[in-house]
């Protein structure tokens, strides 16, 4: 569940940079020079990449969660042994430290 809300929290803060760089790109939109076209430029295609890729994280996302839910719905004691033993894998190498 943190995995969850930590992976929600991701996509969310990378939707709000976005956000705020098309809202940058509007607000700056009255600029003019060679300089300023071209600059505005890369920053739109990479702004463009940047939506796409986000989508698609946002879907290969949900399909993780949606496998992982099953999972552990049809198999919650190995669920469980999993997460013990990641647990104790943790644990070793935050004490060798």
């Amino acid at each position: 569940m943190a995995e969850r809300t930590s992976a929600n929290q991701l996509l969310d803060d990378l939707t709000a940079v976005v956000r705020d760089a098309e809202g940058l790109l509007k607000a700056t939109a009255s600029q003019t020079g060679e300089r300023v076209a071209e600059v505005r430029a890369k920053a739109e295609e990479s702004l463009r990449q940047a939506k796409a890729r986000l989508a698609g994280f946002e879907d290969q996302a949900r399909e993780a969660a949606g496998e992982a839910d099953q999972f552990v719905r049809a198999n919650p004691w190995q669920a469980v042994g999993v997460a013990a033993a990641v647990g104790l894998v943790v644990g070793l190498l935050i004490s060798r430290r």
